[in-house]
C-alpha cells in the first residue's frame, strides 16, 4: 500500500531552536520559527533513507539546500500526474498558476 500512498508529517511553520518562556503563558516552550522546519515524507516512490537540506549548527537558519512551500507542492503534483506548471482559468477567463516555482525536489522524485 506505501509503494502507492504518499504520506507526509509536516507542521505550517518550524520551532524556535531553543525553549523560551511563551509571552501569553509565562511558562517554557517553543514559538512559531519560519527560518527551518522538518518534513517527513514516505511512501509513493520516495527513495528512503534521504535527508535533504541542513540548518547551522544551532538550528536557526536553513544553510544547504534551501527550498520552499512550492517545491514541495510541486513534487506532490508530479506524483499525483498534475503538471506543476499548468495554468489554470477561472470562470471569467483570468489565468491561475498552481505554484509559483514549478520545479520538483528532485531527490524525492525516483
Amino acid at each position: 500500500m506505501l509503494d502507492d500512498t504518499l504520506v507526509i508529517a509536516m507542521g505550517e511553520f518550524g520551532r524556535t531552536p531553543q525553549i523560551t518562556t511563551l509571552p501569553d503563558r509565562n511558562s517554557p516552550g517553543r514559538n512559531h520559527w519560519a527560518n527551518a522546519m522538518s518534513i517527513l515524507i514516505a511512501g509513493g516512490g520516495t527513495p528512503g533513507n534521504c535527508v535533504i537540506g541542513a540548518t547551522d549548527r544551532n538550528g536557526h537558519s536553513a544553510i544547504d539546500r534551501i527550498l520552499s512551500p512550492e517545491n514541495l507542492l510541486s513534487s506532490i503534483y508530479l506524483k499525483m500526474g498534475i503538471d506543476p506548471d499548468m495554468i489554470m482559468f477561472g470562470p471569467q477567463g483570468r489565468p491561475t498558476i498552481l505554484v509559483s516555482d514549478p520545479t520538483p525536489i528532485k531527490e524525492i522524485m525516483a
